[in-house]
């Protein structure tokens, strides 16, 4: 138990470094790839991220959806990627192999779709190399460059805002 403390310490000390070191970079680049983590404790619908993909342009090999979940269930089997915190060591270090291949892939955009205050979920928000990254309301605004006030049943509000303002930052490209 004392150990499990100390690495939780560990971990969320190496999650400010990583947020005290992040350099925002927006650049006028197309959203291209989309990459979505969620909670599935949460939110468990992967198709609203499809269609939300779809939605402004990205194509289906280019999405790539993980779900997290505190706990580790044997119903959660059914999606391709789901993690716990059993994936994670000291220091921030990623366990899993696919986890670390998804942090290590840069997206054109990443979109957190939690409000949990997990430190798992937030330490794959500041770890990934995505260029832009998307979220909805956090207690840590430093994880994310654009932040949607929603609640997570209002998906379609969440859509519609995140079309409107990738819109007008010239990162949705037209077909």
């Amino acid at each position: 138990m004392i150990l499990k403390g100390f690495k939780e310490k560990s971990n969320k000390k190496h999650l400010n470094k990583l947020l005290s070191q992040r350099e925002v970079n927006v650049v006028d680049n197309k959203v291209e790839s989309l990459g979505v983590i969620l909670n599935i404790d949460e939110v468990d619908d992967f198709e609203l991220f499809r269609a939300l993909a779809d939605d402004i342009n990205v194509r289906p090999n280019r999405l790539k959806i993980i779900a997290f979940s505190t706990n580790k269930k044997d119903n959660l089997s059914t999606w391709d990627e789901c993690f716990n915190p059993k994936d994670f060591g000291w220091n921030g270090s990623i366990k899993n192999i696919e986890l670390q291949s998804f942090l290590n892939t840069s997206f054109d955009a990443l979109i957190s779709y939690y409000t949990k205050d997990e430190l798992e979920l937030k330490l794959l928000t500041a770890t990934s190399k995505a260029k832009f990254k998307i979220g909805i309301l956090q207690t840590d605004a430093r994880l994310n460059d654009l932040i949607i006030k929603t609640s997570l049943n209002e998906f379609d509000v969440f859509k519609k805002e995140l079309n409107k303002y990738l819109t007008i930052l010239n990162k949705i490209k037209n077909e």
